[in-house]
């Protein structure tokens, strides 16, 4: 999968300048974080489970690490790979994704309105990277992030907590 998380990485890359759009799935219409993911691995060539009808903020991070589990994203440490995706926990609630390469992150950022590609810093090289390792059957297939909430898989991994000014103000 690495060559494909590179592919990914690459497409994520592509999409920089792209509008921002909450649930926007389109680089033509707008992305949100999840949107520029699951977009660059299709643009990769791996469809994923495509998560509907999740809100901006309120969500658990059992309820997000089930959606990436439910992708086939498994958290993999902090070895570093194209395409890893990092999990980062925002204030006031809010979780972010963003797409990984070894010294800088594409993420979709709301307060900018568009896809931007930043550097990482030292609060974010050591985050936990998620990465494609297994597809659920009919990877192609929409379905909602709602499947396995009832028993969700937790991380044993700290998450990075990112506010204001302390991951330069990238979120």
């Amino acid at each position: 999968m690495d060559e494909l998380g590179a592919r990914a990485f690459a497409a994520a890359r592509a999409m920089v300048g792209a509008p921002f759009r909450p649930q926007g799935y389109d680089p033509a219409t707008g992305l949100d974080c999840v949107g520029l993911v699951w977009t660059a691995y299709a643009a990769a060539g791996k469809r994923l489970v495509r998560p509907v009808g999740y809100p901006l903020r309120g969500w658990s991070r059992a309820q997000v690490e089930a959606g990436l589990f439910a992708a086939g994203f498994e958290p993999v440490g902090t070895d570093m790979r194209d395409g890893d995706v990092a999990l980062i926990a925002l204030d006031a609630g809010q979780f972010h994704l963003g797409l990984m390469g070894a010294d800088r992150m594409v993420h979709a950022h709301a307060g900018l309105r568009k896809v931007v590609e930043t550097p990482i810093d030292d609060d974010l090289r050591d985050v936990v990277r998620w990465r494609l390792l297994s597809c659920p059957p009919r990877c192609d297939q929409p379905a909602s992030w709602q499947v396995s909430w009832s028993e969700p898989r937790v991380s044993d991994h700290p998450l990075p907590h990112a506010g204001g000014e302390k991951i330069s103000g990238a979120y």
